[in-house]
């Protein structure tokens, strides 16, 4: 039985997607209040006993000159990936959203991991069309990530398990006087600004569009206690900073900044440590370092994140692509069209202004 979730049935299905192993912060109402530019809603489904056995939320948005909107389950649905019928449910409940919002497309990129074939096949019998993502950021969230267990270890396992050059870095910033703070009440304003403002360096050097300050302001205000902002000081001023998210039985590493100077104190390793520490701390099962390249040749300009990330002996970990159940087809390929256009235009844009602001070739940051 499939309904939508509604003010009293909210903290139910919070609860859900929380203990749920698939359980993921984009499917959160939270990250829907961030995303307030969408409209959010979620759907649910229950079993003969009357328990919740999947759910879905989706963010809508209208689509500018058009009578349509898009509807985005980032890492949905949170079910059993073989339970088809529970599949079936949701992709009809969504098919009833569709009709409500006009909807010309529903696009969602599952937590589930390329080697589950099953899930893929049922969902393509259910009338999804799968689009593999490329080997680097083609699609709306990362296609591969690295992952580190930490489901019963200790600091003392999980730092002997390092390698021996990332363990040597991160005592090398304790060493050099690095100091990382968790941000609180007292200090997260002021610690915001410098975040964004580090943040856009980090973009016009790696060559990436940055948010404004006032997201991160909204992600902090509206994550609550789920989120938490890291900066890295050295001789007091603010030299790298890292903002994490812990949702479920999962911390995420979301967003990572480091400033033109003093990257040779090794900032970056010291605030991924504490963000562990955090995960650990939690009793969580999975630390998400969240994207890397697919593509893993040392002539890829992003290797040397893949590197990075790869001296912490996480697991790289391939998804299985995004999906896309089209409702309308001819608007569906109008607009595909119209935002890659867009998307290049904003880019060629982009470069303009940072040409000769960016790294060396070849050069990546952490």
């Amino acid at each position: 039985m499939i309904e939508t979730v509604t003010a009293a049935t909210l903290p139910e299905y919070e609860e859900f997607i929380q203990k749920h192993p698939k359980g993921h912060f984009l499917q959160s109402s939270l990250w829907g209040k961030v995303k307030d530019s969408w409209k959010w809603e979620a759907i649910l489904c229950r079993g003969a006993d009357g328990a919740v056995r999947g759910s879905l939320a989706v963010l809508i948005r209208k689509v500018p000159m058009l009578p349509y909107t898009l509807m985005y389950a980032g890492r949905g649905p949170v079910c059993d990936s073989h339970d088809e019928k529970t599949l079936q449910e949701l992709t009809e409940g969504a098919a009833e959203l569709a009709k409500k919002y006009r909807a010309y497309s529903l696009m969602m990129d599952p937590d589930i991991e390329s080697s589950d074939v099953e899930f893929i096949q049922i969902m393509k019998r259910l009338g999804y069309q799968h689009k593999e993502s490329g080997k680097n950021f083609e699609g709306v969230q990362p296609n591969y990530v690295f992952r580190l267990d930490v489901k019963g270890k200790t600091e003392e396992e999980l730092m002997a398990a390092f390698h021996q050059k990332t363990r040597y870095n991160i005592r090398l910033a304790g060493r050099k006087g690095v100091e990382v703070i968790c941000c609180d009440e007292s200090n997260l304003g002021e610690m915001l600004h410098h975040f964004a403002a580090i943040m856009k360096e980090t973009g016009e050097r790696d060559g990436f569009i940055t948010r404004p300050e006032s997201y991160f302001a909204s992600l902090m205000q509206h994550m609550g206690d789920h989120a938490r902002l890291y900066m890295a000081l050295y001789n007091s001023k603010p030299v790298a900073g890292t903002l994490a998210i812990h949702f479920g039985n999962k911390v995420w590493y979301l967003y990572g900044a480091s400033s033109n100077e003093y990257r040779n104190v090794m900032p970056n390793y010291l605030l991924q440590w504490n963000m562990i520490q955090w995960a650990v701390e939690c009793g969580c099962d999975i630390y998400d370092f969240r994207g890397v390249s697919g593509d893993l040749s040392p002539e890829n300009p992003l290797y040397g994140l893949y590197l990075f990330k790869k001296g912490f002996s996480g697991q790289l970990t391939e998804f299985c692509g995004e999906f896309e159940k089209i409702y309308k087809p001819v608007v569906n390929v109008a607009v595909n069209t119209g935002m890659k256009t867009m998307r290049s235009v904003r880019h060629a844009n982009f470069v303009r202004k940072t040409k000769g602001k960016g790294p060396e070739k070849g050069q990546k940051s952490e």
